[in-house]
C-alpha cells in the first residue's frame, strides 16, 4: 500500500471499529441502567412482543387476584348478618316453644308475642341494611325514592316543573319516608306542595306528607323574599335550595320559581295561588291537580339474581364467576326450599299470641333455621370456590411473570462481563486511532 498524507485508512478503520464499539456500550449501558435483555424492539422484536403480552396478563391477574378478595370480603359480611338472623331465629324458637305451654296466660302470651314481632323486624331490618359498597346481600334495601314519572304529562305532580320553577327534589330523611305498616310498600307516602298569598303581603309555600294515606306532618316557609326583584330573587341560569328539615325534603328552585312568586304576590286575591289555580302563571299546567309526587322503593336496593366477578384475565365465561345469594327475610325463612309453606311473616301480627298459633310458629321457625343454614351453605360453597380461584390465580401470576422474566429480564452478570469488554475494546480504540493519527507525521520526516 502506498504512502500518503492525504488519505489516512488506518485512522479510518480505527475510527469505524471505534464507533461500532462506542454503539454497542451505549447498547449495553442501556440494558444495565434499564435491567432488561429488550430495549426496544431492535434487541429482539419477538420477545418484546410475547413479553408485552406476557405482562399485560400478569397485571390483569393482580387486578383478578383484588377481584377474589373483594368477592371474600362481601361473602363474609353476608354470613356475618346470617349469623346474627340465627340467633335471633334461636331465641324466637325459644320463646314459641314458652308460648306453646298451657300454664301461661293470655296476658303473658302478649308479652312474648310483642318480642317474637319485633325480633322478626330486626331480622328485616338486618336483611335490608347488610350491603357491601351498595350491593344488597341479603334481601331488598329500604330506600326510597321520589315517583319522578309523576312529573310527566298528565301525572300528579305535572305542575313541579322548571318551568313553574321546581328544578329537583331530594329526599333528606329516608327513614321518614320508609315509614309504612302496610303491606303496599311506600307507594301511599306523598307529599303536596302549595304556594298561597298570606297576611302582611307574604308569599307562603306550605308542604304537606301523607304517610299510609293520611295527612302526617305539615311544614311552611316564608319565600316572599325569592321573588323576582326581592333580596333573595334566583338569577337566571342559578338555582337556589328549599330545605323542609321537618320532613325530610329539599327542593332546587330557579329563576321561574321567583317570577312564580312575584306572580302570587302580584294577585293579592288568592286566586292565582299555587295548588289552587287551574292554570298557574300562563305555563298550561293545572297546579290544583298537578302539585302532589308520590314514592316508590328504590329499585336499586333491590336482591341481585347473581352478583358476577372477574376472577380471570380474558372475556370468557370460565374468567367470571356468578354469585347467588338467597334473601333471608322474614318473607322467606320459613317458606322452605321451594317457597311454597307458611313463612315467618304469614304469622301475622299474633303470631304466638295463642297456644294453638305458638305450637303452629314453633314449626315454622324450625323451619326458618333450615332455611337459613342452606343460604349459609351456599356462602360457605362460593368462599371455598373462590380461595381455590385465589390459589389458582396465584400460581398463574408467579409462571407468567417467571416465562416474562426470562424473556425480558437482564442476566447482569452476563451483561456486565460484555459492557467490561466492550469499554475495553473503546479505549482500545480511541488509543489505535491515536497511533493511526500520527502515522502521516512520520512522512514528513522524509521531507526534511
Amino acid at each position: 500500500m502506498a504512502l500518503n498524507i492525504i488519505s489516512n485508512y488506518a485512522a479510518n478503520v480505527a475510527h469505524r471499529n471505534l464507533s461500532a464499539s462506542d454503539e454497542m456500550a451505549t447498547r449495553s449501558l442501556s440494558k444495565l441502567s434499564s435491567g432488561t435483555r429488550v430495549v426496544s424492539a431492535r434487541d429482539d422484536a419477538a420477545s418484546m412482543a410475547i413479553g408485552a403480552r406476557l405482562n399485560a396478563t400478569t397485571e390483569a391477574l393482580k387486578t383478578a387476584s383484588v377481584n377474589v378478595g373483594q368477592a371474600n370480603s362481601m361473602l363474609q359480611i353476608a354470613d356475618g348478618g346470617m349469623a346474627t338472623i340465627d340467633n335471633i331465629l334461636v331465641r324466637m324458637k325459644t320463646l314459641s316453644v314458652q308460648a306453646s305451654s298451657g300454664n301461661l296466660s293470655d296476658t303473658e302470651r302478649g308479652f312474648l308475642n310483642d318480642e317474637f314481632v319485633q325480633l322478626r323486624e330486626e331480622i328485616d331490618r338486618i336483611a335490608s341494611s347488610t350491603n357491601f359498597n351498595g350491593i344488597q346481600l341479603l334481601g331488598d334495601g329500604g330506600d326510597v325514592a321520589i315517583e319522578f314519572g309523576d312529573l310527566a304529562a298528565a301525572g300528579s305532580g305535572e305542575a313541579l316543573v322548571p318551568v313553574n320553577g321546581f328544578d329537583n327534589f331530594a329526599i333528606t330523611d329516608n327513614n321518614y319516608w320508609a315509614t309504612d305498616t302496610n303491606t303496599n310498600t311506600v307507594t301511599d307516602n306523598s307529599f303536596e306542595v302549595n304556594i298561597n298569598y298570606g297576611a302582611g303581603d307574604q308569599v307562603i309555600m306550605t308542604v304537606t306528607s301523607t304517610i299510609d294515606g293520611a295527612a302526617d306532618r305539615t311544614q311552611s316557609i316564608d319565600i316572599t323574599d325569592y321573588r323576582t326583584g326581592g333580596t333573595t330573587a334566583i338569577s337566571a341560569g342559578d338555582n337556589a335550595t328549599l330545605n323542609f328539615d321537618e320532613l325530610g325534603l329539599t327542593f332546587t328552585v330557579n329563576t321561574n320559581f321567583s317570577a312564580s312568586v312575584a306572580t302570587i304576590r302580584g294577585d293579592n286575591t288568592g286566586a292565582s295561588d299555587f295548588g289552587t289555580a287551574t292554570d298557574f302563571n300562563g305555563s298550561g299546567l293545572n297546579s290544583a291537580t298537578g302539585n302532589i309526587v308520590t314514592m316508590a322503593a328504590d329499585n336499586g336496593q333491590t336482591l341481585q339474581n347473581s352478583i358476577n366477578f372477574q376472577v380471570g384475565a380474558g372475556n370468557t365465561a370460565n374468567d367470571r364467576l356468578a354469585i347467588t345469594l338467597n334473601a333471608v327475610d322474614s318473607d322467606t325463612l320459613g317458606a322452605g326450599a321451594l317457597g311454597t309453606q307458611t313463612s315467618l311473616l304469614d304469622l301475622g301480627s299474633n303470631a304466638i299470641g295463642t297456644a294453638g298459633n305458638a305450637q303452629s310458629a314453633v314449626e315454622v321457625v324450625t323451619r326458618a333455621i333450615d332455611d337459613l343454614q342452606r343460604a349459609r351453605a351456599g356462602v360457605g360453597t362460593y368462599q371455598n370456590r373462590l380461595d381455590f380461584a385465589g390459589q389458582n390465580l396465584a400460581t398463574t401470576q408467579e409462571n407468567t411473570e417467571s416465562a416474562r422474566s426470562t424473556l425480558l429480564d437482564l442476566d447482569v452478570a452476563s451483561e456486565m462481563t460484555a459492557f467490561t469488554s466492550k469499554q475495553i475494546l473503546v479505549q482500545s480504540g480511541v488509543a489505535m486511532l491515536a497511533q493511526a493519527n500520527q502515522m502521516p507525521q512520520n512522512l514528513l520526516r522524509l521531507l526534511q
